[in-house]
């Protein structure tokens, strides 16, 4: 019985480490908040990725290619948890994944190390759509994770928010004055 026993927890035990986590709680934050809580706000393509253990976390970091800046000094490389290093696979929920080539208008915080961070995580990107369109509809993808209203505690459900880019960049600029 014993040795049957031991590899049938063993696989159990890996099973469960090897999943991934399914939620991650966000604040949810308005269009208004991710303005103000941003110091950085650029349009931008990924180049390239590379990951990188820190420790027990893996972080993957972005080059990034700046076509326009609407707030802040530009960033060319930002910070994502998660990814592929040594061999070890780490999913963190909530966290975007990139590919060279997808345009953002990226809203960023840099924390006191000096990473610089997706703002709310994916709350913090607008999809600029191919195109070369000179003010395209972007669109912010609504979140399936856990958010919660700031004010109330309570779960609230994430909305997919779309608008012109030359709507946003007014909302950026009136923000930014405040």
């Amino acid at each position: 019985m014993d040795g049957v026993k031991r590899p049938f927890i063993f696989a159990v035990v890996l099973t469960f480490v090897t999943l991934p986590l399914q939620c991650a709680t966000l604040e949810r934050l308005t269009l208004d908040d991710m303005i103000a809580k941003s110091p950085v706000i650029e349009r931008a393509t990924v180049v390239s990725s590379y990951a990188a253990a820190e420790g027990s976390l893996i972080f993957t970091h972005y080059r990034l290619q700046v076509t326009e800046r609407y707030k802040g000094v530009a960033v060319s490389e930002i910070v994502v948890p998660g990814g592929t290093a040594n061999n070890v696979k780490q999913f963190v929920a909530g966290a975007p994944q990139f590919q060279p080539g997808d345009e953002f208008v990226f809203f960023l915080w840099t924390s006191k190390s000096g990473l610089t961070w997706v703002t709310g995580l994916t709350q913090g990107l607008f999809t600029v759509p191919p195109g070369g369109d000179s003010d395209p509809v972007l669109s912010r993808a609504a979140s399936h994770e856990l958010m919660l209203d700031r004010t109330t505690g309570h779960a609230v459900q994430d909305q997919t928010l779309t608008m012109k880019l030359s709507d946003l960049r007014t909302r950026i600029a009136r923000g930014a004055a405040q």
